[in-house]
């Protein structure tokens, strides 16, 4: 069964089970530096090639953590789009939330997704908890892990 056909049942049926990995998704410098312009963000780490490159360990420039994070939900789609059966789908929030590597600008990151539990918070509502690892092309070490919390309504 295709991510894109699950409904209610089928999920409740994965629960404990990877779901699948994303596309992969190039974090290329335009992006940063628009993030860095709507967040106000502008730390030269995320900007300034040549300074980063000079004056940090990372080679480069590299995403914002926030940025990487932000993606998630991109990512997360792919894998386990909103039931077909739903009727509304909120954001959650976060749990657990660790940056473990920088991404750096032109990397190309995906992520792994896991369904961990799925509880019902009242008649017909939902709370999906997802297990996000998002990888880093080449890189051993993930550049974060979450568990993502997604409020459905049937």
């Amino acid at each position: 069964m295709s991510p894109q056909e699950l409904d209610l049942e089928a999920y409740l049926k994965q629960i404990g089970k990877p779901l699948g990995v994303s596309d992969w998704f190039q974090m290329d410098q335009s992006r940063i530096n628009a993030f860095a312009d709507v967040t106000l963000d502008h730390q030269f780490i995320h900007i300034d090639a040549e300074r980063a490159k000079s004056e940090t360990p990372f080679g480069g420039t590299i995403a914002h953590g926030y940025l990487t994070l932000a993606l998630l939900t991109h990512m997360l789609n792919q894998v386990a789009p909103v039931p077909k059966n739903a009727r509304a789908q909120i954001n959650y929030g976060l749990n657990r939330v660790r940056f473990l590597h920088p991404v750096g600008a032109n990397a190309r990151i995906r992520a792994n997704v896991g369904l961990d539990s799925i509880n019902e918070r009242r008649k017909g509502q939902y709370l999906f908890e997802f297990d996000v690892s998002m990888q880093i092309e080449n890189v051993k070490t993930p550049a974060l892990m979450a568990k993502s919390l997604a409020l459905y309504t049937f």
